[in-house]
């Protein structure tokens, strides 16, 4: 499932840089027109990033949610399990010191 995931992140990378790329080549010809100012261009292009920047995180926190999912199902410990497991153990060692 992770190998999935990682494919379709990567084919939308690729698909963003190429639209950047395309969306850089149609500004600079509009700049180049007189239809729109470079300022204008600019600003264009930082929404474009920016869109894209927002898209990249919602697929992080996304992929990060489905691998939480998939490692419950499995029944696998969490870094959370295993840290109070841990605590646990560190207070057992503790109290039969305690006794002895």
């Amino acid at each position: 499932m992770a190998d999935y995931l990682k494919k379709g992140f990567l084919l939308g990378l690729g698909a963003a840089i190429a639209s950047k790329e395309k969306l850089q080549s149609k500004l600079d010809e509009l700049v180049s027109k007189n239809e729109i100012s470079q300022e204008q261009a600019k600003q264009m292009m930082n929404d474009f990033i920016e869109k894209g920047e927002q898209k990249t995180e919602e697929w992080s926190v996304k992929q990060d949610e489905q691998k939480r999912k998939a490692a419950e199902e499995l029944g696998l410990a969490t870094k959370e399990d295993i840290a109070a497991l841990n605590a646990r153990i560190t207070e057992l060692e503790l109290k039969l010191e305690n006794q002895e």
